[in-house]
């Protein structure tokens, strides 16, 4: 059966978004073609191991324009372009995606993620979206929660946990510039 794995850049004091809505605590720089860093070899196995993106809509809205076009982004952009990508929108009606196939829009994310995982295939990715993320969580269909932790803390923002969630640790993995991988399987 397949599996929904959540992913967040994270600060250390749990911070997902700055009050701004902002990431500049993230302090890894893109990887390049020749990047042999075990970093880059991280996110590059993740990305294999996935066929599926699920974005809700705010996320979807920031993308749109610039992934799609992200030429600069090499192999990470290429296939994260080439996933076949849901938007959870009550509001939106179609999600384009340049002139990679169209995101399919839908207004029941638990339903649509429910009957993803009993198909065939690879691993589903929910990218950011903390509102359809806590909302996933509560309907008890997360998988795994992977948290890229930066050496950084902001004090204020958007957490990504507000409330209790009980964990299991996986893996705990640190890159040279300070980025900590943290997977965790959500309990049941």
């Amino acid at each position: 059966m397949r599996k929904l794995i959540v992913q967040q850049w994270v600060t250390v004091d749990n911070i997902a978004a700055e009050e701004d809505g902002g990431l500049s605590f993230v302090t890894a720089e893109p990887f390049t073609e020749e990047d042999t860093s075990e970093y880059k070899a991280s996110l590059m196995g993740f990305m294999d191991s996935l066929d599926t993106m699920i974005l809700g809509a705010n996320t979807y809205n920031q993308n749109k324009d610039y992934w799609p076009t992200a030429t600069d982004q090499g192999e990470w952009g290429e296939k994260l372009n080439n996933l076949t990508k849901f938007v959870a929108s009550s509001t939106l009606d179609d999600a384009p995606w340049g002139d990679f196939p169209a995101a399919t829009v839908t207004g029941d994310a638990v339903a649509t993620i429910t009957e993803l995982k009993e198909q065939d295939g690879k691993d589903i990715w929910l990218w950011g979206s903390l509102n359809l993320m806590h909302s996933l969580m509560d309907a008890g269909v997360v998988d795994e929660v992977r948290l890229l932790v930066c050496p950084a803390s902001r004090g204020k923002g958007t957490r990504v946990f507000e409330d209790r969630q009980d964990l299991k640790l996986a893996e705990a993995t640190g890159f040279d510039h300070g980025v900590v991988l943290m997977r965790y399987e959500v309990a049941a």
